[in-house]
């Protein structure tokens, strides 16, 4: 496998699949697109623009029983991304499935026990890990760069009031939390390599059973975590780092390249510096870090037990309203 592509097959014509992650896999190095399964081959269309030789299955289940495909990409309703997780890994496939990964953490043990079971990769694609903006973060953090962390101010809104789209449907897992609160939450975890220990106030509007906005205070056993989210607010994303000597702001946490451009402003001691990361695609770079963990030249570093802590957190702010 080491000196051969992996065959990607894609569950679903979904539009993220079609214009972000469909494209990344084709960029990708090691990596190809072999076939989709959609309802009808028209829905495919789009694929071939870019990669001609796409082969068309009819039903997810052909595609799973496809010989020629190594691993999946799952961009399917939220509400079955556990049902067809566990279904590619009980065919033999490895599985990068859409955020989240799960409805509730409970889900996280069959989820796991399939991959122990299949011994393959499952994993959420929680993309930003693979940005070296946030790895960079990491390492800043780890290294005292601004002294004790104090508070992080993490904010990600969209306004999406279109009753006809997914995320505004109860029934197939929408809401904000779901869809944006895994980055605010995930990546504060990530960042910090902490866990939170109570949550200390919540706030939640809901419009058609779904959360149009959601602010909650999380207490990391240090720092404070203030994550507000929302999908009927003109479009912001940024996360604030303060600490005892010194911030790292970052202006475009979740979707470099397509909203603004990735970049850290680092203040300690009155001084600012910025360093940018203009030319990297972050799922771009998921598709390679995949492909080299199913291989067994890198570890992967976002497993299904870190997904699950963060799915832990939006269990907790649900409920709290």
């Amino acid at each position: 496998m080491s000196h051969e592509p992996v065959r990607w097959g894609i569950l679903g014509a979904a539009n993220f699949a079609i214009n972000v992650m469909g494209p990344a896999i084709h960029a990708a190095k090691g990596a190809e697109i072999r076939a989709v399964a959609s309802s009808s081959e028209e829905k495919i269309a789009p694929f071939r623009a870019f990669a001609p030789g796409i082969r068309y299955h009819a039903s997810y289940e052909a595609l799973l029983a496809d010989p020629e495909i190594d691993a999946v990409y799952i961009p399917l309703p939220n509400h079955i991304h556990v049902e067809w997780t566990i279904k590619a890994l009980e065919a033999g496939k490895h599985v990068l499935c859409e955020k989240p990964i799960a409805m509730q953490e409970a889900d996280f043990d069959r989820l796991i026990a399939a991959r122990d079971a299949s011994g393959l990769l499952a994993s959420e694609a929680f993309m930003i890990v693979h940005h070296p903006q946030w790895q960079r973060v990491k390492a800043l953090l780890a290294a005292g760069e601004i002294g004790e962390l104090l508070q992080v101010n993490a904010m990600f809104t969209y306004e999406n009031s279109d009753m006809g789209n997914i995320r505004n449907k109860a029934e197939t897992g929408g809401g904000g939390l779901r869809d944006i609160g895994v980055y605010t939450f995930g990546a504060t975890r990530f960042a910090t390599g902490q866990e939170p220990v109570a949550m200390k106030d919540a706030r939640m509007e809901l419009r058609h059973g779904v959360d149009t906005l959601s602010a909650n205070v999380f207490d990391f056993g240090g720092f404070d975590l203030h994550s507000l989210v929302s999908t009927r607010m003109m479009g912001r994303q940024e996360m604030q780092f303060h600490g005892s000597e010194g911030s790292i702001v970052v202006s475009c946490p979740f979707n470099a390249l397509h909203f603004s451009q990735a970049e850290l402003r680092i203040n300690r001691a009155g001084e600012e510096r910025l360093e940018r990361f203009p030319r990297f695609d972050q799922y771009i770079l998921q598709v390679e870090a995949f492909g080299a963990a199913m291989r067994g030249e890198a570890s992967w570093p976002w497993p299904l037990e870190a997904a699950r802590g963060t799915q832990a957190m939006i269990d907790q702010a649900l409920s709290a309203n």
